[in-house]
């Protein structure tokens, strides 16, 4: 697979160059820019919906729970669990890992001088940040979006600053990295569903507490508007 992406990645190179060698220098000089511009044009989009989405706590938004027609306590209880479960083990997890592949790929595309393993832990650094602070209480969604925003960014400025970045044929020899990110993925798959499981259990527990607190709080009241 890795000589196939090669070859394709060679071919792509030299029909792109056989084309420049038709024009002026200044205008290869303008196709360039204007290549290099709609890729970080294409990239900002990706961010801008990319943060708005995977900085909510619950993303999906799906209330599968309202499927849940039984009358019977147990099994209300039984299949509001399964599709607890589905929504937010099964549905969640492959969602996040999409959006993680997306962003590794372009990262593969803009970043200079690094290789598919540290691209693959910068992309699921940024994307477990983003996750745990969406679940912080007192910061919760607000700060998750600040994140989601700037840490993207300001990989796509640290690229821009590196004088690297302007060369055509770097991003096209960075299709032989390809081959290796799907490879490894399947790792960062797991790693992600595991992620949001602990995630969502911690959430639970959290909550569990949170409720003791505001019974215990009522208990007091009442006992205070008693005597």
């Amino acid at each position: 697979m890795e000589e196939v992406v090669n070859n394709v990645g060679k071919g792509i190179l030299e029909i792109y160059d056989s084309f420049l060698s038709m024009l002026p220098p200044r205008a290869q000089i303008f196709i360039n820019l204007f290549l290099l511009i709609f890729l970080v044009v294409i990239y900002s989009i990706f961010v801008w919906k990319f943060y708005r989405f995977i900085s909510k706590k619950n993303i999906l938004g799906l209330n599968l729970n309202k499927y849940n027609k039984s009358q019977h306590p147990l099994i209300t209880k039984l299949f509001a669990g399964l599709l607890y479960f589905l929504e937010y083990i099964i549905i969640l997890p492959f969602l996040l890992f999409f959006w993680f592949s997306i962003f590794t790929i372009f990262l593969i595309l803009l970043t200079t001088d690094l290789d598919i393993q540290t691209l693959l832990i910068i992309s699921a650094t940024v994307i477990a940040a983003i996750r745990i602070t969406s679940y912080i209480p007192k910061y919760g969604e607000k700060l998750s979006r600040e994140l989601a925003k700037l840490l993207p960014f300001t990989l796509l400025a640290i690229s821009l600053l590196n004088p690297g970045f302007f060369d055509i044929s770097r991003i096209f020899a960075h299709f032989s990295l390809l081959p290796g990110f799907f490879e490894e993925i399947i790792y960062y798959l797991i790693f992600i569903i595991i992620f949001e499981i602990i995630l969502r259990f911690f959430d639970f527990i959290f909550s569990l507490f949170e409720l003791e607190e505001v019974t215990v709080e009522g208990d007091e009241e009442d006992n205070s508007e008693d005597n």
